[in-house]
């Protein structure tokens, strides 16, 4: 009864039934309101002190989005204790999240503005290798379920940097921050246990809808982005397939509540992108910078689940340079 692992499990238990009845990033959401709010009336302000204007903002606000992405996925996920069985490709995933997270972040390298090895004096030297040390040992210590998992994930952070590195160019900002939130929503949803957002699966009302309101931002962003409004499509027949789509996707939301599986979130996020995408083919323009103005919402929302009200406040930041429109006329027409 009192042995060391059942105490742990026990704990462990309580720690994620309560996080099932009362879900933690809705709370630390409503309680980060009022930083929020200093950021929307200061933001002007903070970004001209650090040099953010709305030429730069896209690229500096997505790659700081992934560089706290990673640092959240090596210091929030844990406990592999509470894992569902030891066939698990939860490490596998988390490793995935590194190396692409790694890539982004080191096609970006020349802005970050690192101290440069070969120019720094002696001291610095002996900074920055304790610093690589201490931050790959870290990297290192959040996968412990097996002898070859701090293998695994430093390998996966050293390659994917190197890669990043040795590229031409930088990746696209808002293509690569998309694919890094929605590889951290899927791994999320997969075991919520490991990332303290529910327990084995079972997630409140609460939990289900920020997903899907996820799902949307970021079907609606790869949209937007990718997607070119020419007209096409008659109206009549474009009536009739956008009710068909909405029905459908109707159809796979309530299917992701009854059965909160991956493959279904997967499907209901296509099904969105498809509905989206049908909107923005139909249409003969689209509003001035609406995909910005839908990634500016995305990292709020991305920013709520995951408990980071940084990424939350990049978002504030983006959506205050964009250009003052009524925000539903430049994304209402999508649904």
């Amino acid at each position: 009864m009192f042995e060391g692992t059942m105490i742990v499990k026990s704990a462990a238990s309580a720690f994620n039934n309560a996080a099932l009845v009362a879900p933690a990033f809705l709370w630390v959401a409503l309680l980060a309101l009022p930083l929020f709010a200093l950021v929307y009336f200061c933001g002007n302000s903070v970004m001209e002190k650090v040099g953010w204007n709305s030429r730069n903002i896209m690229a500096r606000t997505a790659l700081w989005t992934v560089v706290l992405s990673l640092i959240w996925v090596v210091l929030f996920g844990g406990n592999y204790g509470v894992l569902r069985d030891n066939a698990t490709i939860l490490p596998f995933v988390i490793a995935t999240i590194v190396f692409v997270s790694s890539v982004f972040v080191g096609s970006y390298h020349n802005s970050l503005n690192l101290p440069k090895f070969r120019c720094a004096s002696r001291g610095i030297k002996i900074g920055i290798i304790c610093a690589w040390i201490f931050g790959l040992a870290i990297i290192g210590l959040s996968d412990l379920h097996a002898w070859w998992g701090p293998l695994l994930q430093i390998g996966a952070f050293l390659f994917g940097l190197g890669v990043g590195r040795l590229a031409r160019a930088e990746m696209r900002p808002i293509a690569g921050a998309v694919l890094v939130m929605v590889a951290i929503t899927v791994a999320v949803l997969m075991q919520p246990e490991f990332f303290r957002f529910g327990q084995l699966g079972a997630l409140t009302p609460v939990h289900q809808v920020f997903l899907i309101l996820m799902a949307m931002a970021l079907a609606a962003v790869v949209a937007l982005r990718n997607i070119k409004p020419r007209g096409i499509i008659r109206h009549s027949a474009y009536v009739k397939l956008k009710w068909l789509a909405r029905f459908i996707s109707v159809l796979c939301m309530a299917l992701f509540v009854l059965t909160e599986s991956v493959p279904v979130y997967l499907g209901m996020m296509l099904m969105f992108f498809i509905t989206f995408a049908m909107s923005v083919a139909h249409a003969a323009q689209l509003p001035e910078r609406a995909d910005e103005r839908m990634f500016a919402i995305t990292l709020g929302m991305f920013g709520t689940i995951t408990m980071m009200p940084a990424v939350t406040a990049l978002g504030i930041l983006y959506w205050i340079v964009l250009p003052r429109t009524k925000a539903w006329q430049s994304i209402g027409f999508l649904l």
